[in-house]
């Protein structure tokens, strides 16, 4: 089965998701990959990775990547949060980021986190 990650990203983080899939573009293409709108129409653009697009966060993306978590269908989030701008859809994120607590879905939501959680991810999928 192949591994479901969503991954997310404010838009002053877009940049760094990007670099950050192409360090990973050859496991992410084994992946399904789930995204927000403008995040995964970037990830599908520049990296040609094929992203199963939800609407942009703002609209309520978040929100469907999150109920797509608590049905079982998300195995790990993504999400370059930009903690130093104030979001309209805070409420959301915190939503998600709840559920993968109460899920035990891990939940990168930095740069470090991100590749912590992605090389193991890479690491358990070569065995």
């Amino acid at each position: 089965m192949k591994t479901r990650i969503a991954l997310i990203a404010h838009d002053k983080k877009k940049d760094d998701m990007i670099t950050l899939a192409a360090e990973y573009a050859d496991f992410l293409r084994g992946c399904h990959l789930t995204a927000t709108g403008t995040t995964g129409g970037r990830l599908a653009n520049e990296l040609g990775l094929t992203i199963e697009r939800m609407h942009s966060g703002p609209f309520g993306g978040d929100l469907q990547i999150g109920a797509q978590l608590v049905e079982g269908r998300i195995d790990c989030v993504i999400f370059l949060r930009d903690p130093m701008t104030p979001q309209p859809h805070e409420p959301d994120i915190n939503a998600l980021v709840r559920a993968c607590d109460v899920h035990n879905v891990p939940c990168a939501t930095n740069l470090a986190g991100a590749h912590l959680v992605l090389s193991q991810l890479k690491i358990a999928a070569r065995k």
